[in-house]
C-alpha cells in the first residue's frame, strides 16, 4: 500500500482506503459476518482510513466499525459524517445544537471520545455559505470532539464555496472515470490551499467494475434500484448520475485501455490515483474480496498517456453530455 499526505492534517493516509457505506445500507443485505471480513481484509492489505456516515445503516456501518478495530494495533483514522439525519433535510437544521447531537451520538456508535474527521454531509447548497455553521464546527474542535473537520459535496462549486473558510481541511467529492469535472475546476484550487480530497463513488456504483450487464435486476433496498432517477436523494450518487444503459456501453469500450493482469475496478481505482491533487479513493466493500482486490490497485504501474487520452475521448463521447455541467 502507498500513503498520500491528507491535507493540512498532517496524516499520512492509504491512497486506496475504505467507503463504507455499502456495509451499512442501501446496497443489498450484507451479513455482519461479511461486513467485518471486508474490514479487517483492508485493514491486512493496509488500509488506514475509513469513510463512513452516522445514517449508514442507521448507525450501523459505525458500530461495525468500532468492531473491527477492536484489538488492531496499527492506527486507522475514521471519518464520519453528519447532517442527513435532518428531517426534513433543510439547511437551518445546521447548526450547533444538531451537529453536536449527530457528533455525540457518532462518538458512542465508534466508541471514541474524538471524532477524527466530522464532514458536513452533501447539505443544501445554502449550508456552504454560512459562517455560522464552520463557527459550530469550531466549537467542537475546540472542545476536542472532532480532532478535524471537512465537507461533502454533490457540486463543484459547493467546493469552492467551502473551502474559502480556514478550517475546511477535507472535501469529499464524486470523481471517477464518469464524473470528470473536478479536476478542471476544483483540484488546482484544492492544491493552492493544502486541501485533501478524497474521491468518492470511484467505481460509479459498480458500473466501473466491469461485472454488471444490462439484465442486472438489484435488490429493492438497493439505491441502484429505489434511486435510478433521483427518486430519494440526489442522482449522482446512483451510477455516478450516468444513465444505467450509456454507462455499460462507456465500459465496453473502456475494456482496451486495462492493463494485463488488472480488473476494470482496478484500473478505474488506478486512473483516479493519477491525479496528485486526490489523496485517496474510497472503494465500498461487501466481502473480503472485494476489499482485497481493491487495495491491490495500488499497485499498478502509472497509466500510459495513451490510455489516460482513450479514457478522456471515451468520457467526452458518451458521458459528458449527461453530466459534466450539471455537477
Amino acid at each position: 500500500m502507498k500513503y498520500r499526505s491528507l491535507g493540512r492534517t498532517g496524516w499520512q493516509v492509504s491512497e486506496v482506503s475504505f467507503g463504507a457505506w455499502a456495509i451499512g445500507a442501501d446496497w443489498g443485505a450484507v451479513s455482519e459476518t461479511d461486513a467485518l471480513q471486508a474490514l479487517r481484509a483492508a485493514l491486512d492489505a493496509g488500509v488506514n482510513f475509513i469513510d463512513t456516515a452516522d445514517v449508514y445503516g442507521d448507525g450501523r456501518s459505525e458500530r461495525l466499525i468500532a468492531r473491527a478495530l477492536k484489538g488492531r494495533t496499527e492506527h486507522v483514522y475514521v471519518a464520519t459524517k453528519a447532517g442527513q439525519r435532518l428531517d426534513p433535510h433543510v439547511a437551518e437544521g445546521y447548526n450547533r445544537r444538531n451537529l453536536e447531537a449527530f457528533v455525540e451520538r457518532s462518538l458512542r456508535n465508534l466508541e471514541t471520545d474524538s471524532l477524527d474527521l466530522l464532514q458536513l454531509h452533501c447539505p443544501p447548497t445554502a449550508v456552504f455559505s454560512r459562517p455560522e455553521v464552520y463557527g459550530a464546527l469550531d466549537e467542537l474542535l475546540a472542545q476536542g470532539k472532532i480532532r478535524h473537520y471537512g465537507v461533502s459535496v454533490e457540486k463543484v462549486d459547493e467546493a469552492v464555496q467551502a473551502i474559502q473558510f480556514p478550517n475546511v481541511e477535507i472535501v469529499q467529492i464524486i470523481f471517477n472515470i464518469f464524473r470528470q469535472r473536478p479536476a478542471e475546476t476544483f483540484f488546482g484550487l484544492a492544491r493552492q490551499r493544502q486541501v485533501g480530497i478524497l474521491a468518492r463513488v470511484p467505481l460509479a456504483s459498480g458500473l466501473l467494475s466491469g461485472k454488471m450487464k444490462a439484465d442486472r435486476i438489484f435488490p429493492e433496498e438497493d439505491h441502484r434500484n429505489y434511486n435510478r432517477h433521483g427518486e430519494s436523494f440526489d442522482v449522482g450518487e446512483t451510477f455516478s448520475g450516468v444513465d444505467f444503459e450509456t454507462g455499460l456501453a462507456a465500459v465496453d469500450e473502456l475494456r482496451r485501455c486495462v492493463p494485463d493482469g488488472a480488473t476494470m475496478a482496478q484500473f478505474a481505482l488506478r486512473w483516479i490515483l493519477m491525479f496528485d491533487e486526490v489523496t485517496c479513493t474510497i472503494p465500498g466493500a461487501k466481502n473480503p474480496r472485494q476489499a482485497a482486490e481493491n487495495a491491490q490497485a495500488t499497485d499498478l504501474p502509472p497509466l500510459s498517456p495513451e490510455s489516460m487520452r482513450q479514457v478522456r475521448a471515451i468520457y467526452d463521447s458518451r458521458i459528458r453530455p449527461q453530466v459534466h455541467d450539471r455537477w
